[in-house]
């Protein structure tokens, strides 16, 4: 007999053997209907699969959450059938469940269209409509070795090849076809159901390496109901139109090309951007008690091989040889160079804790591949500090820092959606109880910190310590990671950084790796996608457009334009000789927050019409009240809060901050 604990707590025992439907039928046949599987000790299981014992017991149907993962399995599993169906001579290779969906690897020589995508769609619904039975069948090795030979299934048999010999080989079938798979599964093609669509086509190299043969992958996204599908379909569609390089184009902000992969050319509105969200950051360092350094660019090999980092990335590095014979690198990371900025003369225990910044230059190699508009370069700069402090101290820094980057989420429109610390990595530096000091400080540290649940990530820390990551969510509900918090006993040891503690003794700093915003350009795509290009006034490149309707307006839109600038606003004139609507058409689609219309009667009385990106309406102002209300406007939000700290608002500061 076996004992089962229900989620309310109670007791029931079964005989040997029994099913997860054989439990749920107990209950009710109705439940029986809707159990999809079985989750035992934190286990899932086949629904009509043996229990292999007792334990903590939860049946889980179609609206369980953990279910969606195998249902995106099983439609992985039924696209595999449908495209062997279609296209005979097609081989299967690994199809596992993703964030969102599925995907699929095939080797075929004949490459898919897109518009093969939509009849494998329909011939999916068939086999859903078939019903068949999903059945764990388990093979042994040599039988599962020669059975997918003999049907020119040579991935499967190779993937079969290299399990541990104690591996169980498990096989599921679904009608006449089956696929080598751990599961596990839903009873039958009919609970997959239909809320699934197939999204895209792409290159993959069997098991990911580019030395191996070429597959074809076929994406797609499967939901529970029909209802979720469409909703994430339309975040799809929303998240197309935000996408950061096509505003980028629109906005005429940067562009990338061929002869510098990876790397950005800013155009004048977009360096214009950075720089504004550059010198935000640096105002909220300073006020944070963070000194700026600067570190060199390049550095000889002996130095990151001290450091770890020559072993951990050395193939990712930039490097050169020169004529002298040295052999530098170029910067990957700015954590060396401040440990050299910081063993520069004595330290003391007074001198803790030294927040040291760097909006530091670096240069990483990625595949070309895997590079996406200013979301993944080669070439990126890091708002990066290292905060060189006393073990004492870790809690105390670890709670500023978390309440520093909720503030610049917030004033972003970013919201912090999760907290995961990440632990040990198998390639690491230290020891084994270097890194039990380490995860159970910032654990606690983070405990402390963060008012919200910490997911705990094995095995992603970086190698000389652990670190918290902040996921945060945008306006249509995707999250970023962006922010990190890193603790580090390793690199103080390694590069020798010592301080002399109050009894006169030498002692090592920890070391705190942190960033807000990660990479700057990467963080300044999400905002780009969060804001969809309608930036807040005082983030927008441009920030007014002041646009003539007759030729005579152009001296007082100049005279308009000095008193805006002078007031710290960024402005263009717009004088052309064009229709005032194709202005305003023109200037909206590039997402100019405000357009000052000035014609001769607006010229003659010192006034403008101001009107507001998505708006038809005007607003009348003069040419006084206009430049205050917009230079209020434009105010940072940071220097909003110091201007109504130190009381010295006005009434647009005022309006604008509540």
């Amino acid at each position: 007999m076996i004992d089962l604990i229900f989620p309310d707590g109670s007791k029931r025992q079964f005989e040997d053997g029994v099913s997860g439907r054989d439990v749920a039928a107990s209950i009710a046949k109705s439940l029986e209907k809707r159990a999809l599987l079985i989750k035992l000790d934190g286990a899932l299981y086949d629904l009509d699969r043996a229990l292999p014992g007792g334990g903590a017991f939860e049946i889980l149907t179609r609206e369980s959450p953990e279910a969606l993962d195998t249902i995106r399995h099983d439609a992985s599993h039924v696209m595999a059938q449908a495209v062997q169906e279609l296209f005979p001579g097609t081989q299967v290779t690994i199809g596992p469940a993703i964030e969102d969906g599925f995907y699929y690897d095939f080797a075929r020589e004949t490459p898919f269209s897109l518009d093969d995508l939509a009849t494998i769609e329909q011939r999916m619904k068939e086999i859903v409509d078939r019903d068949d039975k999903i059945i764990r069948e388990v093979w042994e090795r040599k039988e599962a070795i020669a059975h997918f030979k003999s049907i020119g299934e040579d991935y499967k048999a190779e993937i079969i090849s290299d399990l541990s010999g104690d591996e169980v080989i498990t096989v599921y079938r679904q009608g006449d076809w089956k696929d080598l798979c751990l599961g596990p599964h839903l009873p039958s093609t009919k609970h997959v159901g239909k809320a699934f669509k197939l999204t895209k086509l792409a290159g993959a190299y069997w098991r990911g390496d580019h030395r191996n043969a070429q597959l074809q992958r076929i994406y797609g996204t499967a939901w529970a109901t029909e209802a979720d599908l469409d909703a994430h379909l339309k975040r799809i569609e929303e998240a197309e139109k935000r996408d950061h390089r096509k505003i980028g184009r629109a906005m005429d902000l940067f562009h990338l090309q061929e002869e510098a992969k990876g790397m950005i050319f800013w155009h004048p509105k977009g360096w214009t951007l950075y720089r504004t969200i550059e010198a935000y950051m640096r105002r909220r360092l300073d006020l944070d008690g963070y000194v700026e350094v600067k570190a060199p660019q390049i550095m000889d090999r002996v130095l990151w091989e001290k450091s770890g980092h020559w072993e951990k990335f050395g193939q990712n590095m930039f490097t050169c040889e020169t004529t002298e014979g040295e052999e530098l690198a170029v910067k990957p990371m700015n954590c060396p160079g401040h440990v050299q900025i910081f063993n520069y003369g004595q330290k003391s225990y007074r001198d803790l804790p030294l927040r040291m910044a760097e909006f530091g230059a670096c240069h990483r190699f990625e595949p070309s591949g895997a590079l996406h508009g200013i979301m993944r370069l080669r070439a990126f700069t890091q708002d990066d500090a290292h905060i060189f402090c006393r073990e004492d101290q870790i809690e105390a820094e670890t709670t500023k820092f978390v309440r520093l980057l909720n503030s610049v989420y917030a004033d972003f429109d970013l919201q912090l959606h999760s907290v995961k610390l990440a632990l040990r990595p198998d390639l690491r530096a230290g020891t084994d109880e270097v890194w039990d000091i380490a995860e159970s400080k910032l654990d606690r540290a983070a405990r402390q910190a963060v008012n919200m649940e910490v997911e705990r990530l094995p095995g992603e820390g970086a190698f000389y310590g652990p670190k918290l990551e902040f996921h945060l969510r945008d306006a249509i509900g995707r999250t970023w990671q962006c922010g990190t918090h890193q603790l580090d006993f390793v690199l103080p040891e390694r590069l020798d950084a010592e301080y002399t503690a109050e009894d006169g003794s030498k002692q090592r700093p920890v070391m705190l790796h942190r960033a807000i915003c990660g990479s700057m350009e990467r963080f300044i795509g999400v905002v780009i996608e969060n804001y969809a290009g309608s930036f807040p006034l005082w983030l927008a490149p441009t920030q007014v457009v002041i646009a003539t309707i007759t030729s005579d307006a152009a001296a007082f839109a100049h005279k308009a334009a000095a008193e805006m600038r002078a007031a710290g606003l960024r402005v263009e004139v717009d004088l052309r000789n064009e229709k005032i609507n194709y202005k305003i058409r023109e200037h909206s689609l590039a997402k100019t927050p405000v357009i000052a219309v000035i014609g001769r009667r607006e010229a003659e009385e010192g006034k403008v019409a101001l009107r507001r990106l998505g708006s038809d309406g005007q607003t009348i102002l003069t040419l006084a009240e206009a430049v205050r209300s917009l230079a209020d406007e434009a105010l940072p939000p940071d220097l909003v809060r110091q201007a109504i700290m130190s009381g010295t608002v006005t009434t647009g500061v005022v309006a604008k901050e509540a």
